[in-house]
């Protein structure tokens, strides 16, 4: 009984170690990245950021977002976790070891006469009959009469000297950390036992697997149901015009399950007409346009018509009821843009490539939300391709204004980023009518918009010319730089209500053909992270080259210094296409401003397959041609690659002609490039002619005119 009284005794104790195994890391896990949150939100100084309230430190907003599910579980664990600590804690105190010396109030080791003399002082005053108290008459049964016995018996007097116990030495014992009436089988409660057991060991983990597996076969890992992913691979087409991207954008299902009220209906037809020009509805035929926007299915109605409250700056006008629909559409959108960006980007032909029209649309979309710009905007007006929506992105801006600063031939929002301070401050004074205070709300933003660089390079590891079937390794470096000096900071976003961070997309895409080769999201805000993953990619890279431990360090070491300074590494490996010149454009694209946008102009030669297997065999002189800026390109360059690309499109068999006939007039070619024989040892025209026979029997043309190199003895 006195076992499974202290098992019972140590079952809070058990409660306290489960709930503290799980609590402890979870809240010190939440703890970290609280931190690293506030660490990271370097936002925008300006009047508008500060009067959105976004980043305000009220205790009604702290409260607000505290105040989740998730949190106020954990809080309440804590308090149980609390009041289980207190209680176990006055539970020990209230335990007492049996010592019968310390009982009759004796020193260890006593006379039987001195036990017997405290044995009477106690009993006179805690005896029943002396004392009629019923607390007195409990401790003088179960401690006093116990200890007396204890002492006065000579055995066990002896084993509770040697083995602290009067019943001499215990054995081992083991428990149960359960209550006493879960333990008690024999009685009423052994189903509860059964019931524990079964809830406990089975029931739960079942309950636990079943949500999990639920919510994982509705969800992806960004939390994205599947639904949308099949959605949107359905209605991606790679001819999606940028404008045609929303249509496309607003059939997520998650959208699908925003509620559609009916006295929704008012307000959502007074929002129609506040949009309805950035619709494009056909004004020719403006009735029928408008019928057949209403038949659709109204959740895509309403989605549609809150995303353009959002971008036409409309959201005040909206009604308590949609406001929450309204926040919610514009919580889910960079989740959802990012997913339909990877839809647009996923392989679709055997080189793996993606489409380049639907994922510039989406970034412009993407990019339109967040700063709450119309789409209509964009359209190329002036000098600018595109339109005014660089400059509405910035405070206390408008089209009037616009209109102004483009009198005095500041048409594209880069002229008003170069100039001068001074003479941007006099521009948006005398010509804007811009108030001090306000020009310096201006500036601020100027300040924090980036302006991004990127260095791309392409080469086959270990050869020295991109073939076709080639691993093409792609390097890019995209360096950020600040006029504030920042690297990773919060855009300005007065209209988006939610914090959103600022990431790029890296593209290297052919333009003609509308294919994107390969593809990267690049983000500045995590430093440490960027360091580990460009001191690896360099780490590995240079070991497969062969470099020694020190070039590598060396490499590493100034890797590490770039990421420091702003920059950060992209890197990837892609299958080379077939033989010809590409005119390839990199793009880096941001998600968040507009007109921060970068490319540059790169020419990739692909030359045809002569390697033996993957590595080694025939290796020609003339190597990858990448260049920077497309407007160097020569048209007697395109004439020899037709005249290379015909030779060489006849039928296998013929090829296979072709190319013996090329090794028995040009001998053969090791890859420490080729001795000439003897032979060709004549005067000098001979031997240039010996070149040019060798050269027309080859076919082989580069873009500068190839040199062959071999030795022969059929033409001498």
């Amino acid at each position: 009984m006195a076992a499974s009284e202290e098992n019972s005794a140590l079952f809070p104790i058990f409660i306290l170690t489960i709930m503290a195994l799980p609590l402890v890391p979870y809240t010190i896990l939440k703890l970290c990245r609280a931190a690293s949150k506030k660490i990271k939100s370097i936002h925008c100084q300006c009047s508008e950021c500060a009067h959105s309230g976004k980043y305000r430190k009220s205790i009604f907003k702290r409260i607000s977002n505290f105040s989740t599910w998730s949190n106020l579980t954990l809080v309440l664990l804590w308090v149980v976790m609390i009041t289980l600590v207190y209680y176990i804690k006055n539970m020990s105190g209230e335990t007492q070891v049996f010592e019968p010396f310390s009982i009759l109030g004796l020193e260890p080791g006593a006379s039987d006469s001195d036990i017997k003399k405290a044995y009477r002082r106690l009993s006179i005053q805690y005896h029943p009959d002396k004392n009629p108290d019923p607390e007195a008459h409990t401790y003088f049964v179960d401690y006093i009469s116990k200890a007396y016995q204890a002492l006065t018996d000579p055995i066990s007097r002896e084993n509770f000297e040697k083995y602290g116990h009067p019943d001499g030495r215990q054995g081992f014992q083991m428990g149960i950390a359960l209550p006493q009436f879960l333990l008690d089988i024999d009685g009423a409660s052994g189903g509860i036992l059964l019931l524990w057991i079964v809830g406990i060991c089975i029931l739960l983990p079942l309950v636990i697997a079943v949500i999990y597996l639920s919510r994982s076969s509705k969800y992806t890992g960004n939390y994205v149901m599947h639904q949308t992913l099949s959605t949107y691979y359905y209605y991606m087409k790679p001819s999606l015009a940028p404008s045609k991207v929303m249509e496309v954008f607003v059939k997520a299902a998650e959208y699908m399950e925003i509620p559609v009220r009916r006295t929704d209906d008012e307000p959502l037809q007074k929002l129609f007409m506040s949009v309805r020009s950035e619709l494009n509805l056909d004004l020719k035929n403006i009735k029928q346009e408008q019928a057949k926007f209403w038949k659709q299915h109204p959740a895509l109605v309403k989605t549609e018509l809150l995303i353009q409250a959002q971008l036409t700056r409309e959201s005040d006008a909206l009604s308590p009821a949609l406001q929450g629909d309204f926040r919610r559409v514009l919580e889910l959108a960079p989740r959802l843009l990012e997913e339909l960006m990877k839809i647009a980007l996923i392989p679709r032909n055997a080189q793996g490539q993606g489409w380049l029209r639907p994922a510039i649309g989406v970034v412009e979309l993407s990019q339109h939300i967040i700063q709450a710009v119309p789409l209509s905007s964009r359209k190329a007006t002036g000098g600018s391709t595109e339109g005014n929506a660089p400059f509405l992105q910035l405070p206390h801006f408008s089209e009037a204004v616009v209109k102004k600063i483009a009198r005095k031939k500041v048409r594209t929002f880069q002229e008003l980023r170069d100039m001068t301070l001074q003479d941007r401050a006099e521009l948006l004074t005398q010509v804007g009518g811009f108030s001090s205070t306000e020009v310096q709300d201006i500036e601020m933003v100027l300040e924090m918009m980036p302006s991004v660089t990127v260095e791309v390079t392409c080469e086959t590891e270990g050869e020295e010319g991109i073939q076709a079937g080639d691993i093409v390794t792609v390097q890019a470096w995209v360096t950020l730089r600040r006029a504030n000096g920042l690297i990773g900071a919060l855009p300005h976003a007065p209209y988006y209500p939610f914090h959103k961070e600022e990431n790029f997309w890296v593209l290297l895409a052919d333009p003609v053909s509308n294919n994107v080769w390969f593809f990267q999201k690049v983000s500045f805000m995590d430093e440490a992270a960027a360091v580990t993953a460009a001191s690896k990619a360099i780490e590995e890279t240079k070991e497969s080259s062969g470099a020694s431990v020190r070039e590598t360090g060396a490499a590493v070491r100034e890797a590490v210094e770039r990421v420091r300074s702003g920059s950060r590494l992209v890197m990837g490996k892609i299958q080379a296409p077939a033989e010809g010149n590409y005119n390839l454009t990199c793009y880096c694209l941001c998600d968040s401003w507009i007109g921060c946008d970068n490319k540059i102009n790169m020419k990739v030669k692909v030359l045809k397959r002569t390697r033996a297997g993957t590595r080694g065999g025939l290796v020609p002189e003339e190597g990858p041609i990448v260049e920077d800026g497309a407007d160097e390109e020569e048209e007697d360059d395109e004439e020899e690659y037709d005249d290379y690309e015909s030779e060489y499109s006849e039928d296998e068999e013929a090829e296979k002609d072709t190319k013996k006939k090329g090794a028995a007039a040009n001998g053969t070619v090791d890859k420490e490039g080729a001795n000439y024989d003897s032979e060709y040892s004549e005067d000098e025209e001979a031997e240039k002619d010996t070149k040019k026979k060798g050269a027309a029997s080859n076919g082989t043309v580069g873009k500068r005119g190839a040199k062959q190199k071999g030795s022969g003895t059929d033409d001498a």
